[in-house]
């Protein structure tokens, strides 16, 4: 397996195990991950928030961990980059209003590139009109956005992931095993045990 150098979108109050987790699985396997957020540079932090179910309407948040960006937002060159990994949480809300991050992830559609996103990451998908005919997963509450955008929402377990083409889609953190799986799989990544 060849290693990727992979993007990885995320923002303050982005969440927590959403962030974390595939940062870090990303690269146990070999590959380069760039953690990025627009107005930042590499060596500064984001906040993190913990999303929880708890039997309530919707999730309940408490404050997660600082992350720290090893790359900067400004110096993205999509043809750099053989995939794009969009974490979930608060932060898709506000960076699905940033036209640069609209514009990269236009471009890596357009470049026919993996694209995953969890949770609120279809916000910035449907921001950007990159899903119309695709099977997308989001947390529930963003359905209606996915379909407005002309995507089929794919109603899945929470611990669920669905790969339409390029795009490799989950409802929220509990997805992980699924979603990072099938991301590996559009990638070309083998593991071995």
């Amino acid at each position: 397996m060849a290693a990727k150098t992979i993007l990885f979108l995320t923002g303050d109050f982005a969440e927590d195990y959403e962030t974390m987790v595939p940062f870090q699985a990303l690269q146990a396997v070999g590959h380069t991950v760039h953690a990025v957020c627009p107005g930042k540079a590499a060596g500064e932090k984001i906040k993190t928030a913990i999303h929880d179910f708890e039997g309530d309407q919707t999730y309940t948040e408490k404050p997660g961990h600082l992350f720290t960006l090893n790359a900067a937002f400004d110096d993205v060159d999509v043809g750099r980059y053989d995939a794009l990994m969009i974490a979930g949480g608060r932060a898709p809300e506000y960076l699905r209003l940033n036209p640069r991050v609209l514009a990269i992830v236009r471009e890596f559609k357009e470049a026919g590139k993996p694209i995953a996103a969890v949770c609120h990451g279809a916000q910035i998908l449907a921001a950007a009109d990159v899903i119309r005919g695709r099977s997308i997963s989001c947390y529930p509450a963003c359905s209606p956005e996915v379909k407005l955008a002309g995507a089929d929402f794919a109603d899945i377990a929470v611990d669920a992931a669905v790969t339409d083409g390029q795009f490799v889609t989950a409802p929220a953190w509990p997805a992980h095993p699924q979603w990072i799986a099938q991301f590996l799989r559009l990638l070309g990544t083998e593991i071995t045990l």
